[in-house]
């Protein structure tokens, strides 16, 4: 893939040392997304953080207006009449304990699961598989809205709605905002939702400039650097 993204570049019709417009960035990332599958489009920001310190951490729950363009298959801990709304709500899969189970006996493979969701009451069922869901980051956290009542929503932006940032080594978060199919309005709102997002999880200990970088790419396509005074004005 690496490869690929080299070649497009190359090839693409993108000044590697010019800062775009965000409007001018949608339409020569959609241009570039030449695949023969749609391409996600996806945004990196550079952050300026240092992750290693506790006061500097950047995790949030993106909901983004226009969609991702994928269902995610969402896994839901609940009982009584929440684990009914669940399922009403389109959870693939619900339960308690007997989830607990079906994950230890492989009768449920956790690689495919995106999303995990519990209602409140259900975090002691869920803690019997914190070694299973941690390293995977499908511990349901009430910072990210996956601990609620309210699971109907959960399950809603879960399934294709929301997206979740975290900031990674280096100060980096990467997400998928989109697909190559959709509309250069429909990707321009949920890029300009995600960098409102990000911003307003500004970490009290970060100093100095927050955002440094920021850059649009499809999968197979080249990086489009954002002009960051195009968007403070905007």
């Amino acid at each position: 893939m690496a490869q690929g993204k080299r070649f497009k570049a190359a090839a693409a019709n993108v000044d590697s040392a010019k800062s775009y417009k965000l409007a001018d960035a949608v339409k020569l990332v959609k241009s570039n997304a030449k695949a023969k599958f749609d391409e996600t489009i996806e945004i990196t920001m550079n952050l300026g953080i240092d992750t290693k310190q506790g006061d500097q951490q950047v995790r949030v729950m993106v909901s983004l207006p226009e969609g991702t363009g994928k269902t995610n298959t969402v896994l839901v801990f609940a009982k009584g009449p929440k684990l009914e709304e669940a399922k009403t709500a389109g959870a693939d899969f619900v339960g308690g304990d007997e989830i607990v189970d079906q994950i230890n006996g492989g009768q449920i493979d956790i690689n495919k699961i995106d999303r995990c969701v519990a209602t409140p009451d259900m975090m002691g069922v869920v803690g019997k598989l914190g070694k299973v869901l941690g390293p995977k980051g499908l511990m349901p956290n009430p910072k990210l809205g996956t601990v609620t009542m309210d699971v109907t929503k959960a399950i809603k932006d879960a399934k294709g709605g929301s997206v979740e940032a975290r900031a990674e080594k280096a100060g980096i978060v990467q997400a998928g905002v989109g697909k190559a199919s959709f509309s250069e309005a429909a990707l321009t709102t949920n890029v300009k939702a995600f960098i409102d997002a990000i911003n307003r999880a500004k970490p009290a200990g970060a100093k100095g400039t927050y955002v440094k970088k920021i850059t649009l790419s499809s999968t197979m396509g080249p990086g489009v650097k954002i002009d960051l005074s195009d968007l403070s004005a905007a």
